[in-house]
């Protein structure tokens, strides 16, 4: 059976577009395709899973335990330990490792998830 060759078809609606712009969408729909992905992690996830994440980031059971329960009582759980800590090591110009121990020794962690806040959405 022979493939019927549709592509140049198929590819209509993207022949105008310029490099940017079809970066730019691909980005757009990557972002569509998981947003259910994460509006159910961030329901959907507990103290353990966020553990777990924190040590394959290179922390201790001890040094994860406390970040996951710092980033708990700071409300912040369903965004994610590790986005937390990675987000925490940016804006404080800082290794993942001391963001994770600043953090797990009850730093602030306020304005983290403001529209301004570094570790958004970006695609390079």
């Amino acid at each position: 059976m022979e493939r019927k060759d549709d592509f140049t078809q198929r590819r209509k609606h993207l022949a105008e577009l310029s490099d940017q712009d079809l970066k730019k969408r691909f980005w757009d729909l990557a972002d569509k395709l998981v947003e259910p992905m994460v509006r159910l992690a961030e329901t959907h996830t507990s103290l353990s899973i966020e553990r777990s994440v924190l040590l394959r980031m290179g922390f201790s059971s001890l040094e994860a335990r406390a970040v996951a329960e710092s980033v708990q009582k700071a409300g912040l759980l369903g965004k994610g330990a590790g986005n937390v800590v990675l987000r925490f090591s940016r804006r404080s110009n800082c290794g993942i490792r001391e963001a994770g121990t600043r953090i797990a020794s009850g730093a602030s962690l306020d304005k983290l998830f403001t529209e301004d806040s570094a570790g958004g959405a970006e695609h390079a």
